[in-house]
C-alpha cells in the first residue's frame, strides 16, 4: 500500500458470534498493511444512529446481508466502497466469508479487488406537500399495513401516467440487488444486480391482472396513501428503518443520484450465486 495512509471503518454486527473476533483480526491485518481502522459495533436488535464515515477509504461490513444494507446507506452518499464479509448464513450480497476475507483485504490494499456498482433508490415522504422524511435503500422500500395483514388502498403514479388504484397487502419498490429479497418472496422477477432498473411489485393485489413491473432507474414511482379508517400504514426501508404514514401522504421513489460500490471477488458470477443460494438443480450434463 503506497501513498497516504488508508483509513477503514469496520462495522461489526454484535449479533454474529464471530463478529468481535473477526473485527480484531481485520484491524490487526489492516495495521500490518499500513492502514488505520476504527470499529463501530451495531446490533440487529437495536436502532442505532449511523456512524460518521467522512474521510474513510473503505467500510468493512462484518455480519450478514442486513449489515451490508446498513453499510450501503452509510457509504453510498459518500462514495466509499464496501467490503462485505459474511458471518451469517445465506449471504446474497456479502460474498466473502471467514476463509477468504484476508485474501480480499490484501487484494484491496494492492488496488486489484473488483468493484460492483449497485443502484440505490431514494425515498421521500411528502405530507401536505412538504417533505417530512427521506431515506436511501439498497434493497427496497415497502408500503404496507401494520399488524395483521389487511388490504390497504393506494394510488400509484409511474412517471407522468394517470393514477392507478390498488387494493393490496402493500407494494414493494425494489432495486436489482433487492430483487432476491422480499420481492422474490412476493413473486417478483430476479434482475442482475448491476442493472439500472427498478421493480414495482404489488403484494397480493385484490385484482389478479395487477402484476410486477420493471421500470427504468430514472422513472419516478409515486404512491399515495388513500383514506383508511381502521388500518395504520407503514413505510419500511431495507427491512430496517420504518416511518408511519398518514392518509394523504405521498411517497416518491426513484433511482438515487449515487450508486453504492461493493467489492466482489474475481470469481463473482451472479447466476452461479443464484444456483447455489436458491438450490437450483442443473439439467442433463450439469
Amino acid at each position: 500500500m503506497s501513498g497516504e495512509r488508508k483509513r477503514v471503518l469496520i462495522l461489526a454486527n454484535a449479533d454474529k458470534d464471530a463478529a468481535t473476533a473477526t473485527a480484531a483480526q481485520l484491524a490487526a491485518r489492516l495495521g500490518a498493511l499500513g492502514a488505520e481502522s476504527e470499529t463501530f459495533v451495531l446490533s440487529g436488535g437495536e436502532r442505532v444512529a449511523p456512524p460518521r464515515a467522512e474521510g474513510f477509504d473503505l467500510i468493512a461490513s462484518l455480519g450478514g446481508d442486513g449489515t451490508v444494507l446498513f453499510a450501503a446507506r452509510v457509504a453510498a452518499p459518500l462514495g466509499i466502497p464496501v467490503l462485505p464479509v459474511n458471518l451469517g448464513r445465506l449471504g446474497f450480497i456479502a460474498e466473502f466469508g471467514k476463509a477468504d476475507w484476508q485474501e480480499a483485504l490484501d487484494a484491496w490494499a494492492a488496488g486489484r479487488l473488483p468493484v460492483s456498482e449497485r443502484l440505490m433508490i431514494s425515498i421521500e415522504v411528502l405530507r401536505g406537500g412538504r417533505p417530512v422524511a427521506g431515506f436511501w435503500a439498497l434493497n427496497d422500500a415497502t408500503i404496507s399495513a401494520q399488524g395483521i395483514a389487511k388490504l390497504i388502498g393506494l394510488g400509484v403514479r409511474i412517471g407522468d401516467s394517470s393514477v392507478i388504484g390498488y387494493r393490496a397487502d402493500g407494494v414493494i419498490v425494489a432495486t436489482p440487488t433487492g430483487s432476491t429479497a422480499y420481492n422474490l418472496a412476493a413473486g417478483g422477477p430476479v434482475l442482475h444486480p448491476e442493472m439500472d432498473a427498478i421493480i414495482f411489485n404489488p403484494v397480493n393485489p385484490f385484482t389478479l391482472s395487477n402484476r410486477p413491473l420493471v421500470l427504468g432507474a430514472s422513472q419516478k414511482v409515486e404512491v399515495l396513501v388513500e383514506e383508511e379508517k381502521r388500518v395504520s400504514v407503514m413505510l419500511t426501508v431495507d427491512g430496517q428503518e420504518t416511518f408511519g404514514l398518514l392518509a394523504g401522504d405521498r411517497v416518491l421513489v426513484s433511482g438515487a443520484p449515487k450508486k453504492v460500490r461493493i467489492h466482489v471477488s474475481e470469481r463473482f458470477a451472479f447466476f452461479e450465486l443464484l444456483r447455489s443460494k436458491l438450490a437450483w438443480s442443473g439439467g442433463a450434463g450439469a
